[in-house]
């Protein structure tokens, strides 16, 4: 027979319920200790732990998630450090790395040939996918490899059918090497659980911004092992790709705090996609504006 306590952690996960498993103010509170702390109406004082920190500048996820003694607090800081946050500039990406496969991208992208070699070796199939998809969105991109220089540097090149010669990455667009980030990024074999990336919109050419968006989207499945991508954004183009439920508005209100809301919320906007207006086109005329 269950157990109560599992009745009630599956009633927390199925219905998306928080567990406070820390509680700080000023440095002190309370912390759910060992890895079946589950609140439980009436019984608090039997899985939590009074904490002080000496030092109320760290914060308390930092801190006592380096303790063994509190896992579910370790869990959810490694969860937080596997949180990817792109700064991709695209200066970064022309730079020359020394050689050898990494894994990863980093969040300026100057790894991007070793990512390349990587994929090409161990995921050949996600690499072609990417070569494929990229074609479809660049005219002209035949093919993108890498090529080892004598002192071991890594120089990214692509393909183009038009010309006998490849153009390396120093002479390509901000906007190819941006889109083609992107897709390497996506198709990252053990991707991280969160991906947050700041105005892709800058330097790209603006009917690609579409295109973008469905990448995303197409990703962002909310399936297991799929990551949660959070995108920021000032173009309207790229908000006519979304729909009211993807989009999220923010504005800062006169206290300095901001505040966030759905722009599904609004059924005004509903009914203006519902008869065919992009939404970027409304956020444009001020419909996601809270004070209208």
């Amino acid at each position: 027979m269950e157990s109560e306590v599992l009745k009630q952690r599956r009633k927390g996960q199925k219905y998306g319920r928080p567990y406070p498993f820390l509680r700080l103010h000023h440095g002190q509170g309370h912390v759910w200790a060992g890895e079946d702390a589950v609140e439980l109406e009436g019984d608090e004082d039997r899985t939590q732990e009074a904490v002080e920190l000496t030092d109320l500048r760290q914060l308390g996820i930092g801190t006592l998630g380096t303790l063994k003694e509190h896992p579910r607090i370790k869990q959810f800081r490694d969860f937080l450090k596997g949180w990817y946050l792109s700064y991709f500039y695209p200066d970064a990406a022309r730079s020359l790395p020394s050689a050898g496969p990494q894994k990863h991208l980093n969040v300026h992208g100057d790894n991007i040939g070793n990512v390349v070699q990587f994929m090409q070796r161990e995921h050949r199939s996600r690499f072609d996918s990417i070569l494929l998809r990229i074609a479809a969105k660049i005219p002209g991109v035949t093919g993108i490899e890498t090529h080892i220089t004598e002192d071991k540097r890594v120089l990214l090149r692509f393909n183009d059918g038009a010309f006998r010669d490849p153009f390396f990455a120093q002479q390509m667009s901000d906007g190819t090497l941006k889109v083609f980030a992107y897709l390497l990024l996506l198709e990252d074999p053990e991707p991280p659980p969160f991906i947050c990336i700041e105005e892709p919109e800058n330097g790209l050419y603006h009917k690609l911004l579409e295109a973008l968006a469905q990448e995303f989207r197409s990703h962002a499945t909310g399936k297991r092992n799929a990551p949660q991508i959070l995108v920021t954004t000032h173009q309207p183009y790229f908000v006519d790709a979304l729909q009211p439920e993807e989009v999220w508005v923010l504005e800062k209100g006169k206290s300095g705090f901001s505040t966030i809301r759905r722009a599904s919320e609004l059924k005004v906007v509903n009914n203006l996609v519902a008869e065919g207006l992009p939404l970027g086109s409304l956020w444009y005329s001020e419909y996601l504006d809270a004070r209208r």
